[in-house]
């Protein structure tokens, strides 16, 4: 069964998911713009009201897990760099390019580096596909799941109703009563 999710809902949660692009525009965009208008228009309708709760959740579990990379990723970088400083005076550069040193601390601080920067790119594209898609489906009046999302607002559970266009017709109802009534006499 469907549910009938009035237009102005879906434009509503459409932007909802797109204002979390507003992160570019001013810091903690993400945050404020969707948490304002599911403020504003998330009593109106449950479906406004869990695809905002979506948005932030998904946004919040983004922070979330750029703050563990950085966490995790910040400690190597400055051991490899004060592993890296004491080298210094051994490195020289000669006219060839080549450098002569201990390349191997240089290394495990690039490998920290890439790795880091690999998954912090990779959540990006995730963040961008993800945000349109949720609002490709929140404007085609569909429910969507972020991936990778930490439930902190819990979603309200809808209650599917059915169409005006599923009920039977009146007609059809006494008709069928009709025939329970009707008995054949040999």
């Amino acid at each position: 069964m469907e549910t009938t999710v009035e237009t102005h809902h879906k434009n509503v949660s459409t932007f909802i998911h797109l204002s979390t692009f507003c992160k570019w525009i001013f810091p903690f965009g993400n945050f404020i713009a969707p948490l304002i208008l599911w403020t504003v228009q998330g009593k109106r309708s449950r479906f406004i009201d869990n695809h905002g709760k979506n948005a932030i959740n998904f946004q919040l579990s983004m922070f979330l897990y750029l703050i563990g990379i950085a966490v995790l990723t910040i400690p190597f970088i400055i051991y490899q760099a004060f592993r890296l400083e004491g080298t210094n005076s051994h490195f020289y550069f000669n006219p060839e390019p080549h450098i002569n040193g201990d390349l191997d601390q240089l290394s495990a601080l690039i490998i920290v580096l890439l790795v880091a920067g690999t998954i912090a790119i990779g959540l990006f594209i995730l963040e961008v596909i993800t945000v349109i898609s949720a609002a490709i489906a929140a404007s085609e009046g569909k429910a969507y799941k972020y991936p990778l999302t930490i439930p902190f607002l819990k979603e309200t559970l809808i209650k599917e109703e059915p169409l005006a266009t599923d009920k039977p017709l009146e007609d059809e109802i006494e008709n069928k009563d009709d025939d329970k009534d009707e008995t054949i006499i040999l």
